[in-house]
């Protein structure tokens, strides 16, 4: 891990928790509520639509497209991912949580590639966080909290 991307070697970790997770469950699992509101697949579409927000800010710093005021993420994510709930449940559960691993490999590899100092926090205007690995830890957790 260099020194200036320490979110790196947490990301990795919990892209591998990830991968484990997925390849051990089966299609019974997946379909077993996390909670009221999300399946753990649907839990698992929830990590990939956040990480592919990650990839499409990534294309726009890549691009040199300056960040507009509408890229950063609200205070307050409940609408989106309340918007996003029926779409992601809507996938089948084993092609969303194999999305989950392929965005998660992608927006790592991604974020590792990129200028520490152009992203949040070495760039306190960037929307752009690098850090994935502390969403999915929190999700994994409630999934593996959910299957016992």
């Amino acid at each position: 891990m260099s020194e200036d991307r320490p979110y790196v070697e947490r990301n990795t970790g919990e892209q591998e928790r990830l991968r484990a997770l997925v390849a051990r469950l089966n299609d019974d699992e997946l379909r077993r509520q996390v909670n009221d509101h999300w399946t753990v697949a649907g839990v698992l579409g929830h990590i990939a639509f956040w990480d592919a927000r990650v990839l499409a800010l990534a294309d726009k710093l890549e691009a040199g497209v300056a960040f507009s005021p509408s890229d950063a993420e609200p205070e307050d994510v409940d609408w989106i991912n309340d918007a996003t709930r029926p779409l992601i449940h809507a996938i089948a559960p084993r092609q969303a949580a194999e999305l989950a691993v392929h965005l998660a490999e992608e927006t790592d590899r991604r974020v590792a590639s990129l200028a520490p100092n152009r992203m949040w926090p070495d760039d306190p205007d960037s929307p752009l966080n690098p850090l994935r690995a502390t969403h999915r830890a929190e999700h994994l957790h409630d999934i593996e909290a959910a299957l016992g």
